[in-house]
């Protein structure tokens, strides 16, 4: 349910005739024959030789029109339950590093890393543990099936991996079909190459996308003052020009094909240089984008969750710099996203420790979506008759908080609720969750897999690298 606005609806028209302007003028980079082919058959002009589309106005508004009438006009919201934001778990967050608490080392992520990780994720969760860590010491071309086949090996319940490339995606296909389980791959997110470029391994990868059950969008990662023009209207009318063209794209392709949007806005400090997906610039840049596309094209764009912090190293600051990002972005969109899973500096680390303590604090924003429960035992009259005005008893005393205080209460098991003291405290919660990770990762058992399976699967890598690199 939004609760904020950013763009007045009379500058909506302004702001639509720009992106219009921007797909006329400059239109897009698009490195995929297939795409030029339909989009020119839509009505766009198509320069092959430089690889780039320009979208006439008239294509563009008959296009925005068909959204609209799609869609439907936005009904005016209503109160509705808070949702559950689930856990965080080790699934797709393809981090580049890893972060070691015990030696306060970040570090490119290893296939041994990354076998830790799993061995961690298969017990502390109970769905599939995916690919949350990139293998830098294999080939970038394989690192996928390789991460496929550790997960194989080593996970109860092996997820997907990320297939950056169209072409790993046919091996990872057989290797899920000779381990039993159909498509073993993700496509992950759709990202340009900002501003207006679709380049040749995402649009590759965006065409087989557009007929799937994925859809057709685009995770957009622009940066105000460095891949849009630094003010906020015009980040919006590059972002959504961005956007628009590709949903575009995506329904020339397959006239049926289901659109989708996230944004993850950036902005640049001007001092440092430092890139940021979480300051308050970054935020209000990407609200304004999505709620200027929701009042124009009646799409809703997911604003991405609490996970991109600035935070370098693990701890409270970045728990808590997480959780008031999701907030936020609840606070202009209505939805609620988790507060992460377990990264740091932007996405790029994987902290174990870090994670641990995300999982404690989503315990606590798991409550809200717990409704209220009203029965005579939770009102509890007998006892606040016995209580009365608290002189002689209290209710920290009574049966009836001893009954019911783990429903409605928080329990973090490790983090300390009292308030924090300082950096001794935080460590030695730090610490307390580090044990805890040398404690799962030291209960794990290693799955019973049929070898035959993993060397078949193994033959299927060894013809890869032959035929990739």
């Amino acid at each position: 349910m939004p609760q904020y606005t950013l763009v007045k609806d009379a500058d909506v028209p302004a702001l639509a005739e720009a992106v219009l302007g921007v797909l006329k003028k400059v239109g897009v980079l698009c490195q995929n024959i297939e795409i030029l082919d339909a989009l020119e058959k839509a009505g766009a002009k198509v320069d092959r030789p430089n690889q780039t589309v320009k979208f006439p106005k008239t294509l563009t508004r008959k296009f925005v029109s068909q959204l609209r009438k799609e869609r439907g006009k936005p009904k005016p919201d209503t109160p509705e339950p808070f949702p559950n934001v689930g856990l965080p778990v080790l699934g797709g967050q393809i981090a580049q590093f890893v972060y070691d608490h015990k030696t306060k080392e970040k570090r490119s992520g290893t296939s041994q890393d990354f076998i830790e990780l799993i061995k961690l994720g298969d017990v502390l969760q109970e769905g599939t543990v995916g690919h949350c860590l990139i293998l830098t010491d294999v080939p970038p071309m394989i690192e996928p099936l390789e991460a496929a086949m550790l997960l194989a090996e080593y996970a109860r319940r092996p997820g997907k991996c990320f297939a950056w490339n169209v072409k790993q995606v046919d091996y990872l296909v057989e290797m899920g079909n000779i381990l039993g389980v159909d498509d073993w791959f993700s496509w992950g997110a759709c990202c340009y190459a900002h501003p207006l470029r679709f380049d040749k391994d995402v649009a590759d990868k965006f065409v087989p996308r557009a007929f799937g059950p994925s859809g057709s969008g685009l995770t957009a990662m622009p940066v105000a003052g460095v891949t849009t023009p630094v003010t906020t209207a015009g980040f919006i009318v590059v972002s959504s020009a961005e956007m628009l063209a590709t949903w575009i794209s995506g329904r020339a392709i397959n006239p049926n094909a289901t659109l989708y949007g996230s944004m993850w806005g950036a902005s640049m400090d001007m001092k440092t240089g430092a890139v940021s997906y979480c300051m308050f610039d970054a935020m209000r840049h990407a609200f304004a984008m999505a709620e200027f596309m929701r009042k124009w094209t009646y799409m809703t764009i997911n604003i991405g969750g609490g996970e991109y912090s600035d935070a370098k190293v693990p701890g409270y600051y970045a728990a808590i710099e997480k959780a008031y990002k999701a907030m936020t972005i609840a606070a202009f969109t209505g939805r609620h996203p988790n507060i992460g899973q377990g990264m740091l500096e932007q996405g790029k680390t994987l902290s174990p420790v870090q994670l641990l303590l995300e999982r404690e604090m989503s315990l606590g924003i798991q409550l809200w979506a717990k409704q209220v429960e009203v029965t005579p035992e939770t009102i509890g009259m007998d006892t606040i008759a016995d209580i009365g005005f608290g002189i002689a008893k209290s209710y920290v005393d009574a049966d009836h908080t001893l009954d019911h205080f783990r429903s409605d209460t928080w329990l973090p098991p490790t983090m300390d609720r009292s308030g924090y003291t300082g950096a001794e405290q935080e460590k030695t919660v730090l610490d307390r969750l580090q044990n805890k990770v040398d404690e799962l990762i030291a209960s794990y058992q290693k799955p019973d897999v049929d070898p035959d399976k993993l060397a078949k699967m193994r033959e299927v890598v060894e013809r890869a690298k032959r035929e990739l690199l």
